[in-house]
């Protein structure tokens, strides 16, 4: 799908045909759209299709003149067994001379919040501002995630504390994965970001050098913030595991006790039960009382012991 927008009293608004200073937004293209973009834009196809590769990794080049800027973007999803997962998504970002470019495998947050106007002063037709504003947007957001990644987790410990539950250390699992693939975005959008920093790429004006900065920083905290939680649930993982560990044994050792304790009457019975004679009281009732007298001594020797 090709959409068109402007900015008309400061707010973004959909039009009909491209104008020149345009944001044109493309998400889930067809062929004949990918077609159109070669053609009556003049994109290179080259660049088309690394922003519709969701293995692209983040970084910044030029060909003639033409600035693709391809940007990964977290994404947060839900499976079936309500297993939150966070990834990331790229998205491509071309600069010509009348247009800038947004092109996407897939409809992102980033996109749908510009597009409703969720971004402040956001204005096409000033090109590297419309940039750094995407690009902060994006370093906002995956503060965000990391922030929710950080509540799942301590929801997630609280709940194994009263109960060891498959879902509870699936979710956790996830969680980590989840951490590797922002981890990693990060890093390569630090790289992109650093280099359109050094105003070699895209032409920086004054007013856009603070903007840049905060954009800078916010993604530096942003991997701040993973190399962190990526910490702390690497050690909440490695301790549940140590309680796991501990639950097995306790729960052997019940099993080792009862039997133990099972066994008693087992043997006693036997004894009575086979032709040995000078045997003391062979009668039923004294077996019995035997057996459970020296079954309750049993069980209180070895729980007693258990507590030491």
């Amino acid at each position: 799908m090709i959409k068109f927008y402007t900015c008309e009293n400061s707010k973004i608004t959909e039009c009909g045909m491209p104008v020149s200073g345009c944001w044109v937004s493309v998400t889930e293209p067809t062929e004949l759209e990918i077609e159109r973009l070669t053609g009556e834009f003049g994109l290179d196809s080259g660049f088309v299709k690394s922003s519709l590769d969701e293995e692209e990794s983040s970084r910044i080049e030029r060909e003639d003149d033409q600035t693709l800027i391809i940007i990964d973007t977290p994404v947060s999803s839900m499976d079936e067994d309500k297993t939150h997962n966070f990834y990331t998504l790229p998205i491509g970002i071309i600069i010509t001379k009348d247009y800038v470019f947004t092109i996407s495998l897939n409809q992102t947050q980033i996109i749908s919040e510009a597009e409703n106007g969720c971004i402040r002063n956001l204005r096409p037709a000033f090109k590297t501002r419309f940039v750094l504003q995407l690009l902060l947007r994006i370093s906002a957001l995956f503060l965000f995630y990391l922030k929710q990644i950080d509540k799942i987790s301590s929801m997630a410990e609280q709940q194994l504390h009263n109960a060891m539950r498959n879902e509870l250390l699936m979710q956790l699992l996830a969680l980590e994965k989840s951490l590797v693939y922002l981890s990693t975005s990060l890093k390569a959008n630090e790289a992109t970001i650093e280099k359109i920093f050094r105003g070699r790429v895209i032409k920086l004006y004054d007013e856009d050098q603070d903007l840049l900065e905060d954009v800078l920083i916010e993604m530096k905290q942003a991997i701040e913030m993973a190399g962190i939680y990526t910490g702390i649930l690497s050690h909440m993982m490695d301790g549940f595991s140590s309680v796991i560990s501990n639950n097995l044994n306790m729960v052997m050792w019940r099993l080792t006790i009862v039997t133990i304790v099972m066994e008693i009457p087992n043997i006693i019975f036997a004894f009575y039960g086979i032709n040995t004679v000078d045997l003391p009281l062979p009668y039923t009732w004294f077996a019995i009382l035997l057996a459970v007298c020296l079954t309750l001594i049993a069980a209180v020797i070895l729980v007693k012991w258990k507590k030491k």
